[in-house]
């Protein structure tokens, strides 16, 4: 039996992916669809690869009701928030992530290499810097930033990219504060609490590196908001769901020394264009915005896509 697999994520620039794609079956590439173009041919394909970064397609029941053959989604992430889980589970399709592959994603550490260059962007005003000089000014007088050894940094969520980041930040000998209630840290360099609100009263720069989950969804809101400084800045690489973007704004515009750098958005894949934020952004130099390029390093591509394409192409073995 010949699997059909549908690729809807660009994937011919990464270094060995289509041959391990075309060699587990006939392969469709459709780099960047809209839904209602998936939706057009899904009944015909018996497996779906897919990742959140660059994307239009919210894997949906209305997706899947159509795809009378699908027999597996395969996601090269560790997040799944752009598939609806419960009702493929209900449909007994499985999903393939790199959500457990442990081994694998610990090489990679693009994620929280970006975190840590959005800290440094934020607290220095390079993008407004940049945008000055281009407008013909050569001024610094507006751009005095902060130094990272004299400040405390607030880490939500000390998992792989979580601790990746706190060590970079150690580096640069800031005082490093985390929040994690499932982990125990062992690093005597860092200051583990259990208060979440102490954590963000204290910080200077509060970096988000938690996954999607009931728990996690807006755990960043007004009441946090009412809690930090008014000069704060915020990283947020995990998702944007994370953070309720209305009490966002609101906060930005109460306090113009405070200061966001995200790679993420709230609904970024159904609704990116009514994004509270990003409509702040267009007329606010307190808000940094990267399109979801986190793990876009070409090694962390070529781990990521490769280790994924090799998951598919065991579970289709099977069928041989």
């Amino acid at each position: 039996m010949k699997f059909s697999i549908l690729v809807i994520t660009p994937v011919k620039h990464i270094r060995g992916v289509t041959e391990i794609l075309e060699s587990s079956g006939i392969v469709t590439y459709m780099d960047d669809p809209s839904h209602s173009e998936v939706l057009s041919v899904i009944d015909n394909y018996d497996a779906i690869f897919t990742n959140p970064n660059k994307s239009k397609v919210f894997i949906d029941k209305k997706l899947l009701d159509v795809a009378k053959k699908l027999k597996v989604i395969c996601t090269a992430s560790t997040g799944t928030n752009h598939i609806d889980k419960s009702y493929a589970a209900k449909l007994k399709i499985p999903i393939l992530s790199l959500t457990e592959e442990r081994e694998v994603i610990n090489k990679i550490s693009s994620t929280a290499e970006l975190a840590f260059a959005l800290t440094l962007a934020g607290l220095r005003h390079v993008v407004k810097g940049h945008k000055s000089v281009m407008n013909g000014n050569w001024d610094y007088e507006k751009f005095i930033g902060r130094q990272m050894n004299c400040l405390t940094i607030g880490v939500i969520g000390y998992g792989r990219l979580g601790s990746i980041y706190s060590k970079f930040c150690l580096a640069m000998n800031s005082r490093v504060i985390a929040y994690d209630p499932y982990k125990k840290i062992i690093d005597e360099n860092i200051e583990q609490t259990e208060n979440l609100e102490l954590l963000i009263q204290e910080s200077d720069v509060i970096a988000i590196h938690v996954h999607v989950s009931e728990e996690t969804i807006e755990m960043i809101n007004d009441k946090c908001f009412l809690l930090m400084k008014n000069d704060v800045l915020i990283v947020n690489t995990s998702r944007g769901d994370m953070v309720n973007e209305q009490d966002l704004v609101r906060f930005l515009q109460s306090n113009p020394e405070a200061r966001v750098a995200t790679d993420v958005l709230a609904d970024e894949i159904n609704n990116r264009q009514s994004s509270p934020l990003l409509k702040y952004s267009l007329s606010s130099d307190q808000v940094i915005i990267t399109p979801h390029i986190g793990g876009m390093s070409r090694e962390a591509q070529e781990i990521a896509y490769g280790h994924a394409a090799n998951l598919l192409s065991c579970f289709i073995k099977q069928f041989k």
